[in-house]
């Protein structure tokens, strides 16, 4: 009974000694401070006028706005690097050049578009002719055949009349070769006449990829003497004046190689006309040799008549 008495009294002592050490602890911890007061607790030494260290920048005050930081602009974002935008920001020659090859490039496929259409007429027509000038037995059978008022054959039978009434009853040799000679003049002009605006696309397919060339070297030494003034060598700023002046080129080669294909494709083609218009030439000159061949039968088998007294 003593000891437990005796530890009872001992706890009890424990437990007061406690509750009172508690609210002094409590009392002796500091309260932790807002931050606003630890703001106006760092400036109190510098308003007060105490030491300040040298080495730590000052910051600007509460109601002082903060000064804009330059930002750095590249050049040439601003361009319009379309095909329309390149050229409307071209210097005026270059802008020449360009509207120059467009009217080539437009000249070039309004021929290619005739042509090809008068060339296919012609070919087809002259066929037709030729099969039909294969049937005629001679020149005045030839002659009553049906054609057009254009009819290249046509004018091939009345050459070859008109030397035969010339030339009368001469020698034969002699007649077959100045028809012959007609014939070749009449083929020869025909082909030329045929060839009248392949020119023009002979002339876009070599001179348009220089004078696209001295749009680019025009617009380069523009873009070199902008360089100069604005001294940088940024790409933005030279990229753009370089793209405008290599758009002359593009265009230059887009004129120039429609043309030199197109050229060399009615080259062939007129060739082939003239092969062709050359086969009914040479139908004609055997028209004109039966004709002949059967004149000479004709008077060979003439009995002579002999006046007697």
């Amino acid at each position: 009974m003593n000891r437990t008495a005796t530890r009872a009294q001992s706890l009890f002592a424990a437990l007061l000694v406690g509750c009172l050490l508690v609210p002094t602890v409590q009392a002796q911890t500091p309260a932790p401070t807002p931050p606003a007061e630890q703001a106006v607790a760092s400036e109190g030494p510098a308003s007060a006028g105490g030491p300040q260290d040298n080495t730590t920048p000052a910051s600007p005050a509460a109601g002082e706005a903060t000064p804009p930081q330059p930002v750095e602009v590249e050049h040439g974002l601003s361009h319009d690097l379309s095909p329309w935008g390149m050229y409307q920001a071209a210097d005026w020659v270059v802008k020449a050049v360009m509207i120059g090859l467009v009217l080539a490039s437009v000249m070039t496929w309004t021929i290619a578009l005739a042509k090809g259409l008068e060339l296919g007429r012609a070919k087809r027509r002259l066929r037709v002719e030729l099969s039909t000038l294969k049937t005629a037995r001679n020149l005045k059978q030839a002659a009553e055949q049906p054609r057009g008022p254009l009819s290249l054959t046509d004018q091939l039978v009345e050459e070859a009349r008109h030397e035969l009434e010339l030339s009368g009853k001469a020698d034969k040799e002699g007649i077959k070769e100045r028809v012959g000679f007609r014939l070749d003049r009449l083929v020869a002009a025909s082909g030329r006449q045929m060839s009248q605006g392949t020119g023009v696309l002979a002339s876009v397919g070599s001179v348009s990829p220089f004078v696209g060339l001295f749009g680019t070297v025009w617009g380069i030494m523009n873009s070199f003497i902008g360089i100069a003034k604005s001294q940088t060598t940024n790409l933005a700023v030279v990229a753009p004046g370089i793209a405008e002046a290599l758009l002359a080129t593009a265009i230059g080669l887009v004129a120039a190689i429609p043309a030199v294909v197109l050229y060399n494709i009615f080259a062939r083609a007129i060739s082939g006309f003239r092969a062709q218009l050359g086969d009914a030439a040479a139908e004609v000159l055997l028209l004109v040799s039966r004709d002949l061949d059967h004149q000479a039968a004709g008077e060979r088998q003439v009995p002579h008549v002999v006046k007697v007294g």
